[in-house]
This record gives C-alpha cells, sequence and structure tokens, in this order.
C-alpha cells in the first residue's frame, strides 16, 4: 500500500505512470469483480490510459473471453499461475493495449483449501512488445490475505495495481 500518509493513491500513481510511458491497461479480474477497474476509472482522465476490464467470473468466462486453455483450467484450477499469465495475455491481446493485468484467487468466506487458503490470489502482469523484438513478457504473484471478503477483495485490487505499476517503472 503507500508507503508515505501524504503519498497519492495507488490508482492515482499507476495513472501518472502509465500517462508517462504513453502507455495503455486493459484488466481481467475474477475474484475481485470489477473492483480493479473500478479503481482506475476512480482518477480523473484514466480514459487516457485505461481500456477496458472483463470479469470473468466463471471458468467458461476465462475459456471464451480470454483463451484462457482449457488444460490449464482443467489441470490446476482457475486460481493457480498458468490461469493468471493466461489471463493477463489474453486481455492485453484481446484489448490491444500495453499492459495486460489480471486477478484469479479465493475472496472467501469459503472455497479455500490447504494448498490454496481463504485469501490466496494470483496477480498476472503482461507487456506487449513489439512484434518480433521478443520482449512481450508476463509474470505472476502469488499473495496471501487475511480479512472479510470485502476487506480481501480490497488488498487484491491493491495489490494487483502495485504489482502493474512496480512493471511499468522498471521498463
Amino acid at each position: 500500500m503507500r508507503e508515505f500518509a501524504d503519498d497519492p493513491p495507488i490508482e492515482e500513481r499507476v495513472g501518472e505512470a502509465l500517462r508517462a510511458a504513453g502507455a495503455s491497461v486493459a484488466t481481467a479480474e475474477s475474484c475481485t469483480g470489477g473492483l480493479v477497474g473500478s479503481l482506475l476509472t476512480d482518477v480523473p482522465g484514466s480514459s487516457d490510459y485505461f481500456d477496458r476490464s472483463v470479469v470473468t467470473y466463471s471458468y467458461d468466462a476465462k475459456l471464451t473471453e480470454l483463451a484462457v486453455p482449457r488444460e490449464h483450467l482443467d489441470g490446476e484450477g482457475a486460481v493457480s499461475e498458468p490461469v493468471a499469465l493466461a489471463m493477463a495475455r489474453g486481455i492485453r491481446d484481446t484489448a490491444g493495449t500495453d499492459w495486460g493485468l489480471s486477478t484469479t484467487g479465493i475472496a472467501g468466506p469459503e472455497g479455500g483449501t490447504a494448498e490454496k487458503p481463504v485469501g490466496t490470489v494470483f496477480v498476472g502482469v503482461a507487456r506487449r512488445g513489439d512484434w518480433g523484438t521478443g520482449e512481450s513478457r508476463a509474470t505472476v504473484s502469488r499473495h496471501e490475505f487475511d480479512g472479510t471478503r470485502t476487506q480481501i477483495k480490497e488488498r487484491i485490487a491493491r495489490r494487483a495495481l502495485e504489482s502493474l505499476l512496480d512493471a511499468v517503472e522498471t521498463v
């Protein structure tokens, strides 16, 4: 979250970084249900860099809207590294944006397991490189959060924006 009390909120810092880079972003959200996109659009002028948010809550939605491979969903489940990667890449490519950001996790209060407890999330960040450069890349990070369902969703959304900001600032 914010390092100092007077720092601008993460959604403003992301917007400033994207605008400065002349870059655009689209989000593919599952467990956050559109909250990441909502935070981004809370910033005036976000249409300069924000393209869309697609909420793909079900397996079918991930498959049809983002082309997440059925094998990933069958083999690893929706809450997994390969699905988060495919979601981030899928939204980046279908939207034609510079960046794709994805969230897939378990907000609770039920649905967790010993391997993936409630609060587990995978955040995917995908960057588009120019054709033929080999610079396109995608990363995933796993996090676990405590709290109520609403608190977990907000923590996931803000962590996702922090991941995006870190990626944009390191290009």
